[in-house]
């Protein structure tokens, strides 16, 4: 079967396996187990399984990266052209992810309005498009999408505010320590040495051959997501600061001055 056919049975698969987990496993998991989720109303609960969904896929997509970075030396090698097969893979399985949070966020946009994840999810499918029909950019694919390992953190804080974890608590702080500190690895400390690899294909055949399409699709994606993650990582930095500022009642402390 073609490499491409395969890609596109993984994405419907993909989209299928996430469509079940939020709205068949999750609901029946956390009615059953979580008294907090019971009373939660039904626009909370959709964003809950959401959380859960994005969870699961992180940590999926995550750890493949991981793996192919270490270990798939075809891609490793030739980083624009190199073997994709287990690249495109992992990208289709979040391409079906992408297709079932974005119809999500259509049908529940008055509860889970999140323009900023639009952006997000459209700058990816604009430039992972390129990846599963022609496989190119394997490795700069693959190396975006350890970005994800950040999210467990994410969605784990939203669901200590939701069961009323108060901020100032040790697992909320922790949890808020290694959110600000994986974050800032996966998405911002690595800018430096990803468009470093990147300038240095500028004018390599293998670079010329991708032809004016995957270029420019490859570098306005990279520009916009490294725009909204520079953004999220203000505001995640913001917000753990003022936490640990705060008293332990959650109050800010009051400055000498004031």
């Amino acid at each position: 079967m073609d490499d491409v056919l395969i890609s596109y049975c993984v994405v419907t698969g993909s989209f299928l396996g996430f469509q079940l987990l939020f709205s068949a496993i999750s609901p029946r998991l956390f009615t059953k187990y979580s008294s907090t989720y019971r009373q939660l109303s039904f626009g909370k609960q959709c964003e809950w399984d959401s959380r859960f969904v994005s969870t699961n896929h992180a940590l999926i997509v995550g750890s493949a990266c991981l793996y192919i970075l270490a270990y798939d030396d075809a891609v490793n090698a030739d980083p624009i052209w190199g073997d994709p097969f287990w690249v495109k893979m992992n990208v289709a399985i979040t391409c079906g992810y992408l297709v079932q949070d974005l119809l999500l966020l259509a049908r529940f946009w008055k509860v889970m309005r999140d323009p900023y994840m639009v952006c997000h999810h459209l700058a990816v499918f604009y430039s992972y498009g390129y990846v599963l029909n022609r496989g190119v950019l394997p490795y700069f694919a693959n190396f975006r999408l350890i970005s994800e390992l950040s999210t467990p953190f994410v969605n784990q804080r939203w669901f200590f505010d939701v069961i009323g974890k108060p901020r100032s608590s040790w697992p909320v702080l922790l949890n808020g320590l290694a959110m600000a500190l994986v974050f800032f690895i996966v998405r911002i400390a690595v800018i430096p040495s990803y468009y470093s690899q990147v300038f240095a294909t500028f004018g390599t055949e293998g670079y010329i051959r991708l032809g004016i399409g995957p270029q420019v699709a490859w570098i306005v994606s990279c520009v916009v997501l490294d725009i909204l993650n520079v953004f999220w990582m203000y505001k995640i930095a913001r917000g753990f600061y003022k936490v640990v500022k705060a008293k332990p009642d959650g109050k800010p402390r009051r400055n000498h001055a004031d």
